[in-house]
């Protein structure tokens, strides 16, 4: 199958050379095994039923994207490189054969779950979705109401023959194919589901919830959009294009260039068309010839077409148990409990802050005060994706219209972030701030913030790096990670890192952080290698990596030698991993998990036992070849003893969770940890309360020290006065 190598059936070490010749699954495969991981999660009965229904629509989300740009790649190849073969061993027609059929199968088990598990479970709390046919006198005329008020006056029936071309359909817009007749003839038209209204419409039951869909009340009167003609048949279609953009880096103004190519996004080749499954077959036939695609990119669904909407009703007001109880972020942060003056705290010590658990606010908060400041003389600061009404930016700009110095470098090649960063971008450059649209050829994907500030002693420089975006929304329920310092070695690194962004300095020897993509690949490669070295010389070894994906094959034959060697390495491994463990002679002291739960795993942390001195990272890169080779991306220690023993608590937690843990076996398939026995563990839920009590017990502290507050005279006497 290509899927991957084949098994030694010998515990005997095989000598690993490239690819061609040790376990390595195949990527785009390897990202539909994580997407059915949550998708496990929707059919998942202990999960609160519109936390289901959030997972469904999530697995629906990664579909479209998935298509836009890696399956859209994989049809690319097979027509510009149809004999390359990826590092699986595969070519591209054997790659698309084959996620042909698991996607297939994939999108069967997404309605199944809707259909069998998530309805029946949703009619058990008094929630339906209901068929036109199916309402009652009063809401069939409550449904016609809003039709007439709403739908009509938007909808715009477009008529395809000589005169009126097939028209240009947005990426990813659902539309409704029509055959009509008159006098014998066929003809056909298409019409626009408005994106701009609601996905569904609750209408009034007595005792009940019920919801109709936006397409079958549209359905439900196309009559009346085409009275002059019998309608013969309908049928729901969406198309998904590709939108991977060609973008050429050496243009003399590279947003506008990024604009143009925006533009030509919505114009993309087909690569998927979904149909309502028994399709008339005239309508079908239809849209193959007026989209041109084959057979194989045809996807007959048998149910509502984009699932995506059900992210929207999840969030229907409903009972709380519903819903996941909510991660509620501390603040302040442990950290920073007692302190209003931020660089007071970072002066005294590293600080961390581990999110969702902990409030982005201090981050916010960090970025303001330096904006008010009046000894901040400057701010420099990577971005790649904000919320589309960041408190960062607004930050940045009142820096900037304070008199500081403000250097932001705008990612706007971060993929479907490209518009949002461009507008950032010009609000940014409109307030005076000097900012970088990225470097020719690479992403900057690092998370870092410089803050110079002018003190007593001289000038001091206090930084913010971590594992995630810049984004106040997706902190809520992304985890990750953020360490502040003003340590001046990595003060100067910080400083080295923002001028080889910003100018034509040549990459400097870093004091402490890892950059990619002049360091951080040599830096892992050597650092797994040591531990192999350490195995073999009878010294502690072992390796940690918590990662969202595991790509990169050199990464990956070094960690099956450090195997062989007999290094214990885990790998907490979210999303793609293209390593297979427990393959014998190759590597089975390998254990790979993924953490699925209600928080989406975000942080990056990589542990090397180092002979017994374990040493500890954290970051913006994956262990893939564009993070190591082609972007800009930042790895740095944490030195802090305190610090240091809160990450590997951390790691030990996660270690720790059976509810959300899933374990890759041989066969490349994931498992659940069997629960019997064991105390269940849910880190996420452990690491909430960690936050929780660790602020409490700042609270206790600071309450106890207060209640002993030694007496001088002045105060004795002004206590006695006031009692007497």
């Amino acid at each position: 199958m290509g899927e991957k190598k084949k098994n030694t059936s010998s515990s005997k070490p095989v000598k690993l050379c490239s690819p061609s010749n040790f376990p390595y699954l195949n990527r785009e495969l390897s990202w539909m095994d994580f997407n059915s991981r949550v998708l496990e999660e929707a059919f998942e009965k202990e999960n609160p039923v519109l936390e289901r229904v959030k997972f469904l629509a999530i697995t629906e989300s990664n579909l479209d994207e998935f298509f836009m740009v890696r399956v859209a790649g994989v049809m690319d190849r097979m027509h510009s490189k149809p004999n390359d073969k990826d590092a699986s061993g595969m070519t591209p027609v054997q790659q698309f054969d084959s996620l042909t059929v698991k996607i297939h199968e994939f999108v069967k088990k997404q309605y199944s779950c809707l259909h069998r598990s998530i309805v029946p479970a949703l009619k058990k709390w008094g929630l339906q979705f209901l068929k036109i046919k199916e309402l009652t006198k009063s809401q069939k005329q409550s449904v016609d109401e809003y039709f007439d008020k709403l739908i009509f006056p938007v909808l715009t029936p477009l008529a395809v023959d000589t005169s009126r071309p097939f028209p240009l359909l947005a990426n990813k817009s659902l539309n409704i194919a029509v055959r009509l007749r008159k006098e014998g003839e066929d003809i056909f038209a298409v019409v626009q589901v408005p994106s701009i209204l609601p996905r569904f419409l609750e209408v009034p039951c007595e005792t009940a919830r019920g919801f109709v869909m936006l397409e079958d009340i549209i359905i439900s009167r196309l009559s009346e959009l085409f009275g002059l003609y019998e309608i013969q048949a309908y049928c729901p279609f969406r198309i998904t294009r590709d939108s991977d953009l060609d973008i050429d880096e050496e243009a003399d103004d590279l947003l506008v260039e990024i604009e143009h190519s925006l533009k030509k996004r919505q114009r993309g080749d087909p690569v998927r068309l979904e149909i309502g499954a028994k399709c008339d077959e005239a309508l079908k036939q239809f849209l193959v010839n007026m989209l041109d695609v084959s057979d194989e990119i045809i996807h007959e669904v048998a149910g509502p077409l984009d699932l995506t909407f059900l992210s929207k009703f999840a969030g229907i007001q409903a009972p709380d148990e519903l819903k996941f109880r909510p991660i509620e972020p501390v603040n302040p942060p442990a950290d920073f409990f007692g302190y209003n003056d931020m660089f007071e705290a970072i002066r005294e010590k590293d600080r961390m802050v581990h999110h969702p658990y902990e409030s982005f606010e201090a981050v916010i908060k960090f970025i303001n005060q330096a904006a008010k400041d009046k000894d901040v003389l400057a701010i420099k600061q990577t971005l790649y994706r904000v919320s589309g009404n960041s408190p960062i930016i607004a930050a940045l700009i009142k820096a900037a219209e304070n008199g500081k110095q403000v250097t932001v470098l705008v990612e706007l090649k971060a993929r479907f972030d490209e518009e949002n960063n461009i507008g950032w971008a010009k609000k940014l450059e409109k307030a005076g701030c000097h900012v970088i649209y990225g470097l020719a050829g690479l992403k900057t994907h690092c998370k870092i913030v410089l803050v110079v500030r002018r003190e007593a002693d001289g000038i001091r420089r206090y930084l913010h790096m971590g594992t995630g975006n810049y984004n106040d929304i997706t902190a809520r329920f992304y985890t990750d990670i953020g360490m502040f310092t003003c340590d001046e070695k990595f003060g100067e690194d910080a400083s080295s890192l923002f001028n080889v962004i910003t100018g034509y300095s040549a990459p400097p020897v870093y004091h402490k952080m890892k950059v990619a993509p002049t360091g951080l690949r040599s830096f892992f490669e050597e650092m797994i290698e040591k531990e192999t070295q350490n195995a073999q010389n009878g010294l502690p070894s072992g390796i940690t990596a918590k990662i969202n994906s595991l790509v990169d094959p050199n990464i990956i034959r070094l960690l099956y030698q450090a195997s062989q060697a007999g290094v214990k390495i885990t790998l907490i491994v979210r999303g793609i991993c293209c390593l297979v463990p427990n393959v014998k002679g190759i590597s089975e002291t390998i254990e790979v998990r993924s953490i699925v739960g209600q928080l989406l795993e975000h942080s990056r942390i990589f542990i090397f036992e180092n002979g017994g001195d374990p040493k500890i990272y954290m970051g913006s890169a994956d262990w893939m070849p564009r993070n190591l080779d082609k972007r800009v991306e930042l790895v740095f220690p944490i030195e802090d003893p305190a610090l240091a023993e809160r990450s590997f608590r951390i790691i030990e937690t996660m270690k720790k969770d059976v509810l959300n843990t899933r374990i890759q076996k041989s066969d490349t398939t994931y498992e659940l940890l069997d629960r019997r026995g064991k105390k269940v563990h849910n880190s996420q839920w452990e690491f909430s309360e960690a936050a929780k009590k660790a602020l409490l017990s700042k609270k206790t502290t600071v309450t106890e020290e207060k209640l002993f507050v030694p007496m001088t005279g002045e105060s004795f006497k002004k206590n006695l006065d006031e009692n007497l």
